[in-house]
């Protein structure tokens, strides 16, 4: 396999404390990655310094063997997409925000498009014009997925996003996002607490106290 994203010596403190202490990893194209450990122990802030969410006080991520800083955000972003664990939506309706992906990049809304990626996280398209204040959070969540990927990226950050779904809807998520690694050769890199999701991981690394601890 060749190396996706290789970190090194990765730091981050704030001024009240050290989160991440000489984080070294690498993670491989196509690779299904999933990082656990205890509340506070770094891995939604590793998650967000690989999105340039935030940028480490100390060490260098390289990126298909360029370091970030060579990227343009905008372009980066493109290929690295970020998946928060409360779904953020914005405007009015489902449309609002399936159809800013086309808006960015200067393209006509392919509503075909649209409605087979969400009939593939089981919403009809009765949802398309539905206002996002009518929607369940699960139905949120699967909605701002959908907007992450209608133009496939690269790479997909997952910060706990089934956190608060029933059992159904995750399993939905779930089916959705192994699809995308399996089938169009996404690197997915998902930090969890769920037993589930860190039982049946591909790639399973913990952190503790800001630290690599285990590898399996």
């Amino acid at each position: 396999m060749t190396a996706l994203f290789t970190l090194t010596d990765i730091d981050f403190a704030t001024t009240e404390r050290q989160i991440l202490h000489h984080i070294n990893l690498t993670v491989d194209a196509g690779d299904s990655l999933t990082i656990t450990g205890p509340s506070g122990s770094g891995k939604s802030t590793l998650l967000r310094i690989m999105a340039t969410l935030l940028t480490a006080t100390n060490g260098q991520i390289a990126y298909n063997g360029r370091p970030l800083s060579e990227y343009d955000p905008f372009a980066y972003r493109k290929e690295v997409s970020y998946c928060f664990q409360q779904a953020s939506l914005f405007g009015d309706t489902v449309y609002d925000n399936l159809s800013f992906p086309y808006v960015i990049r200067n393209q006509a809304f392919d509503e075909t498009h649209a409605l087979e990626a969400l009939s593939q996280v089981e919403l009809g398209p009765d949802n398309l014009h539905k206002p996002i204040t009518e929607l369940s959070g699960g139905e949120k969540q699967r909605v701002a997925l959908v907007r992450n990927v209608l133009f496939t990226p690269k790479v997909l950050l997952l910060d706990e996003v089934t956190t608060g779904l029933d059992a159904d809807t995750k399993t939905i998520v779930h089916h959705f996002i192994d699809h995308l690694n399996q089938h169009h050769d996404v690197t997915l890199i998902a930090v969890t607490h769920d037993e589930t999701e860190i039982n049946t991981a591909n790639h399973l690394i913990t952190l503790a106290d800001g630290q690599l601890e285990v590898t399996a």
